[in-house]
């Protein structure tokens, strides 16, 4: 990391310091439909005024299209190839076996959170779950707790104490809306109270999961969103709003969980204890997806047998693609070292689980929406005020969204 008056260098970009409060949201799952039928139906009039005076673009996420991989890419402003984070859990070939990604010693590449810090920034991290909380404030010197656990928050721990108090609100189910209400709460309150040059706030998508763009229940929870963010923005700060990944239905025409169990169908095919599936989408919230997504990495234990798996792979209803280590790497900008010898991707309406009896689906009370494949790859790049320079024909990627917002914002100065 460098810093100089004129900005902050971090993983081969420079950011320009904040010239005002500037706050980036990751809104998980959100996918640009959820706020096209928000400001049509009326519930989010201040989204709507965001897209009258500020910037509407669209970009890509990071495949696969899960939470811990984007919302590392947009801290550190790097694909996972770069910052080393590429699922939520993995096979850890130095420990020989699966586990969760959320350990700080994972991480290849410094946050520019912790940068911005470094360099004398007022910063402030709201996540909502928790598991997020220790990637995202790795070194850094400022405020970071997540709402799933904001009472056990401490100067010591968290850079700030009694964050309940603060925020007026009890701690809220790690399964519901009012998880993310909470991140949007603490933010004006910081807003209000720390004034922070650079806040990140994260929510998670537990509506997403179980309602489509346009439903009541969704509208519901963007009008919620749209009154904090007019809070926000009637402080004078500077927003720039996206998504980790997108989201979708992944249901047959019956609205039956349409998977494919790819540890199954390869003991089948090649014999038990050949293979072994990783499902990344894996963490400790399974109940609204189940551990199913659209992304599986596989290990083969004899080379001899990966091209028959790949043939047998692609030929299975509901895959899209399959690639292998070397081609899934460059594609998607991955860590050759930390994914299996094949990728795979389901399609648009199907999801990868191992085998039928390592899933628990009683959770699911609606049709199952997920994520983790191609199809929840768009995302929103959505700015409280007008953008200038940006390249018309760039790639546009979610984790460019703390380069627009400080190094391309108009404001009136």
């Amino acid at each position: 990391m460098n810093a100089s008056a004129s900005g902050v260098s971090v993983n081969g970009r420079t950011y320009r310091h904040a010239r005002a409060p500037t706050v980036v949201v990751c809104v998980d799952g959100c996918e640009p439909d959820y706020l096209t039928h928000a400001i049509e139906s009326g519930v989010a009039p201040f989204l709507k005024k965001m897209l009258a005076g500020g910037t509407s673009l669209i970009g890509d996420c990071v495949v696969p299209s899960f939470t811990n991989p984007n919302n590392l890419s947009i801290v550190t402003g790097v694909p996972p190839a770069v910052h080393g984070i590429c699922g939520n859990y993995f096979f850890d070939p130095a420990l020989g076996k699966e586990v969760m990604m959320n350990d700080p010693s994972y991480l290849r590449a410094g946050t520019l959170l912790a940068a911005f810090a470094d360099a004398g920034a007022q910063v402030a991290v709201v996540t909502a779950k928790d598991k997020l909380r220790t990637l995202l404030g790795h070194g850094l010197k400022g405020i970071c707790f997540s709402a799933e656990k904001a009472d056990q928050a401490t100067q010591a721990n968290a850079g700030i104490d009694d964050v309940v108090n603060l925020v007026g609100r009890p701690v809220p189910s790690v399964y519901s809306a009012e998880l993310s209400e909470f991140v949007f709460a603490a933010g004006v309150k910081l807003l209000q109270t720390e004034r922070p040059d650079l806040m990140y706030l994260s929510t998670t998508d537990y509506v997403q999961h179980k309602c489509a763009p346009g439903t009541v229940g969704a509208n519901a929870f963007y009008g919620m969103m749209d009154r904090y963010l007019e809070r926000m923005d009637a402080m004078g700060a500077v927003i720039g709003l996206t998504a980790d990944h997108g989201m979708s239905p992944k249901t047959d025409s019956a609205g039956r969980p349409r998977i494919v169990f790819l540890q199954q169908v390869l003991d089948e095919r090649l014999g038990k204890g050949r293979c072994r599936v990783i499902l990344p989408i894996t963490d400790p919230y399974v109940v609204h997806h189940g551990a199913l997504g659209s992304f599986a990495t596989v290990y083969v234990d004899q080379p001899a047998d990966r091209a028959t798996a790949l043939d047998f792979l692609q030929a299975l209803p509901g895959i899209e693609l399959v690639l292998t280590r070397e081609e899934a790497a460059r594609r998607f900008e991955l860590p050759a070292d930390r994914i299996g010898d094949l990728v795979v991707v389901s399609d648009h309406v199907a999801v990868i689980g191992t085998r039928a009896t390592e899933h628990d689906l009683s959770g699911l009370t609606v049709p199952l929406r997920s994520h983790g494949g191609l199809s929840e790859q768009k995302v929103p790049l959505l700015f409280n005020r007008p953008l200038r320079d940006v390249d018309p024909l760039r790639r546009l990627r979610n984790f460019d969204v703390f380069d627009l917002v400080l190094n391309h914002t108009v404001l009136n100065d």
